[in-house]
C-alpha cells in the first residue's frame, strides 16, 4: 500500500472545475490556507520546506528576502557583499540578475539542510522517495529533465519587476510547451516511483503549473489549457492505483493574472485525508498520520503480476512518447 503525494504548485482552486477537472478534484478537495512571505505573497522557496517540516517558514529558515531568496553560492556571496553596502531595493535587482544570468537553481537546498538544523521532515523513519520536492534535494549532483528545463529557458522566462506577476517572455508559446513537458516528466517519474513498489510515501512535485500562469496573464486560454493537460496527466496517476493505494494533491498557492493567491489547495482519493487539513501547516500531520497505521508498506514486486506487467508497460509507454527511453 502506498500513499502519493503530489505536489502541483500554484493549482488555484478558484480554477479547478469538478466537472472539468475530475482527476484535479478527485473524491474530495477543498481550499486551504497558505502563508505570506516578506515579499507580500505566497512563496514556493519558503512555502514547501512548510509542507514537508510542518513549520512556520520562521522556524525552518528557508525564508526569501525582498523576493530573492539568499541561499545558494551565488546568492550568498553577492549578499555578503551587499549587506553593508546596497539598499534591499538594489540587492534584490542584482539578486534577479544572478538568478537570470546563472544557472544556479534558488530551490535546490540539499536535504542536509535539515538535519544539521535539527529539523525533521515527513519523509524520516518512512520508506519514501522525494522527486523534484524545492529545497528537499537528496543528491545534489543529480538533475532531472524540469531542471535542465528550467535552467535553460533563457528569455523564455525572464525575471522582470516590471512585468506582471515579475516575469516576462520571448515567446510564450514556446515557453507553455517546455513546461507542459516537466509536467509530464515529472508525472512519470512520480508513476515510475510508485509501479516500483519500494515506498510507502512518494512525494513527486511540478513547477509547470506555476510557471505557465507566471507569463500567460495575457494569454488566459493557455492557463485554462493547462490545467486540462495536468487534470489528464493525473488521470494516468489515478489509473495506476492499486484498491488500497491513496492519492493526495497539494498544492502550496494559487496564481491568478499572474500573482499568487494565498489560497491553496488540496484533493484526495481518501476525504479522511482531505477532512484534515486547514492549512498548508497541517499537511506533515495529516500525512504521517496515514503512514501510521502501519499499512503503508513496500510491497513484493510479485505481488500482482498481471497489474505489474500492465502498469509497467503504461509507464514505458509514456517515457518513450517523451523520449526518454
Amino acid at each position: 500500500m502506498t500513499l502519493i503525494v503530489f505536489g502541483i504548485d500554484a493549482m488555484d482552486p478558484d480554477l479547478v472545475e469538478p466537472d472539468r477537472h475530475p482527476h484535479l478534484t478527485l473524491d474530495s478537495h477543498r481550499s486551504i490556507e497558505t502563508i505570506i512571505s516578506a515579499s507580500g505573497e505566497p512563496n514556493t522557496h519558503e512555502l514547501w520546506p512548510t509542507i514537508i517540516t510542518g513549520l512556520h517558514p520562521d522556524e525552518h529558515g528557508l525564508v526569501i528576502e525582498d523576493g530573492v531568496a539568499w541561499d545558494n553560492q551565488w546568492l550568498n556571496l553577492a549578499s555578503d557583499l551587499a549587506e553593508g553596502f546596497l539598499p534591499k531595493s538594489v540587492r534584490t535587482k542584482i539578486g534577479m540578475w544572478l538568478l537570470n544570468t546563472t544557472d544556479q537553481d534558488a530551490f535546490r537546498t540539499p536535504a542536509t539542510y535539515y538535519s544539521e538544523h535539527n529539523l525533521s521532515t515527513v519523509f524520516d523513519g518512512h520508506e519514501a522517495t522525494a522527486i523534484g520536492v524545492p529545497n528537499y534535494v537528496t543528491d545534489t549532483d543529480e538533475t532531472d529533465r524540469e531542471h535542465e528545463l528550467r535552467k535553460s529557458m533563457g528569455d523564455l522566462f525572464e525575471r522582470d519587476p516590471d512585468a506582471t506577476g515579475g516575469h516576462s517572455s520571448a515567446d510564450p508559446l514556446a515557453f507553455y510547451d517546455q513546461c507542459v513537458e516537466m509536467i509530464m516528466v515529472r508525472t512519470a517519474r512520480t508513476r515510475a516511483a510508485h509501479y516500483s513498489s519500494q515506498h510507502e510515501l512518494v512525494f513527486g512535485y511540478t513547477s509547470g503549473l506555476d510557471l505557465i500562469g507566471h507569463i500567460t496573464y495575457d494569454w488566459p486560454g493557455l492557463q485554462e489549457t493547462a490545467y486540462d493537460v495536468v487534470d489528464g496527466a493525473v488521470a494516468d496517476l489515478v489509473e495506476d492505483l492499486d484498491d488500497d493505494d491513496e492519492l493526495l494533491l497539494v498544492s502550496d498557492h494559487g496564481l491568478q493574472d499572474g500573482l499568487h493567491t494565498d489560497t491553496a489547495m488540496v484533493a484526495s482519493t481518501d476525504p479522511a485525508l482531505v477532512d484534515g487539513i486547514e492549512s498548508v501547516l497541517d499537511l506533515r500531520e495529516t500525512i504521517e498520520a496515514a503512514l501510521s497505521d502501519g499499512r503503508h508498506v513496500p510491497a513484493p514486486r510479485d505481488i500482482n503480476r498481471e497489474r505489474d506487467a500492465k502498469q509497467s508497460a503504461r509507464v514505458k509507454g509514456q517515457l518513450e512518447d517523451l523520449g526518454y527511453i
